[in-house]
């Protein structure tokens, strides 16, 4: 008879000491004591606490931007009325109204201490002449010094006349400038003179830009050709003694001026005025003007087309509505003449009557619209 084997417990052997040791727990094996030491163990030791480091220097104070409104106005020794253009306005004329407020002056505010009207930023005026505050034409005549002989003039055109040469300024349609006299000293800090090359309508009447760069500056015309100046400083001129000339920051809008063309032209009734603008738009043009050339010699040929002709017709295609107006104005005071009609960019000049030629240059003394 078989008998089931009968499984009998397996008896729990006893604990070795290496097994006793696994099961105590892990916090048994670092020592209680802090000065035990146990390489394998090693506590990381508690770092001291740093002493404080020194404070940074301060940050240098970065560049402050220029300020709109500097602590004082500047201040010029200059005499005269500070305008944006000096050749192409007339102090004699008056505005009927402006296209901004004039308290806006474009030279900033509280950058000068001239006020602004709109116009002009009137110099203030000192008891006496205007030679008497400023020193007249003796100090002039003192910067400039001793004439040049010739051949230092034509030493200093051969210099300053080609084309390529650095020391030049553009004059354009609004002529002599404000701040192109700033740029004029500019150019004398370095060199004698400045070549000064005039375009535009400002090359109407070249006369009138010799006489205000000479009277705004205090230098002197060596050289003119046709449309190129060569203005000399002077053999005195310091630069470190040169005028404080205050930048105008914006060009200012122009005023608004009576107009230049009336319904009726005097002398005339409305049948002959419109008789006439026909007559000279339906009459060859007799010259051809392009945008910003040289007009030295228009004047003139307007001059000898009214001793055969009454109604003369200039063709000033791509020349702008604003230019044609304005070579208009001047042409009335140059010739003079009577502007009838500006249709087009074609301007019509009448000559007037024979014996109001002599008053016809004081006909609407306005600037154009």
């Amino acid at each position: 008879m078989l008998f089931s084997r009968k499984l009998l417990p397996w008896p729990c052997p006893r604990q070795s000491q290496a097994q006793a040791l696994l099961c105590r727990p892990f916090s048994a094996f670092y020592p209680t004591n802090p000065d035990d030491d146990d390489p394998p163990f090693t506590r990381i030791p508690k770092t001291p606490p740093r002493a404080s480091a020194p404070a940074p220097p301060p940050p240098k104070p970065k560049d402050q931007p220029a300020k709109i409104s500097p602590d004082e106005p500047a201040h010029s020794d200059l005499p005269f009325d500070f305008r944006y253009s000096y050749s192409e306005t007339d102090p004699t004329w008056r505005p009927i109204g402006f296209r901004e407020p004039t308290r806006f002056s474009p030279f900033g505010p509280g950058r000068l201490d001239r006020p602004w009207d709109g116009v002009v930023a009137a110099a203030v005026r000192a008891e006496g002449n205007r030679e008497d505050v400023c020193g007249g034409p003796s100090r002039r005549d003192e910067v400039l010094g001793e004439a040049l002989s010739e051949a230092e003039v034509a030493e200093l055109v051969e210099r300053y006349r080609h084309s390529d040469c650095s020391r030049q300024i553009n004059l354009g349609k609004d002529g002599v400038t404000h701040n192109m006299l700033d740029d004029i000293h500019n150019h004398w800090r370095r060199a004698e003179a400045v070549r000064i090359k005039c375009l535009g309508v400002a090359t109407l009447d070249m006369d009138n830009i010799c006489f205000h760069l000479e009277d705004k500056t205090g230098g002197r015309i060596i050289y003119r050709s046709i449309n190129i100046l060569i203005l000399y400083r002077g053999r005195n001129y310091d630069p470190k003694q040169r005028p404080v000339i205050p930048l105008m920051l914006w060009k200012p809008l122009a005023p608004i001026y009576p107009k230049v063309v009336q319904n009726v032209a005097e002398g005339l009734t409305f049948e002959e005025t419109k008789e006439m603008r026909n007559k000279g738009l339906h009459s060859p043009p007799l010259m051809k003007l392009t945008r910003n050339g040289v007009y030295v010699n228009v004047v003139d040929k307007v001059r000898e087309a009214f001793k055969t002709l009454e109604v003369v017709r200039l063709d000033c295609s791509h020349c702008g509505t604003s230019d044609c107006k304005k070579i208009g104005v001047k042409l009335r005071d140059l010739v003079p003449c009577i502007p009838i009609l500006f249709k087009d960019e074609q301007i019509i000049l009448w000559r007037g009557k024979r014996d109001q030629e002599d008053s016809v240059s004081a006909h609407c003394a306005s600037w154009p619209q």
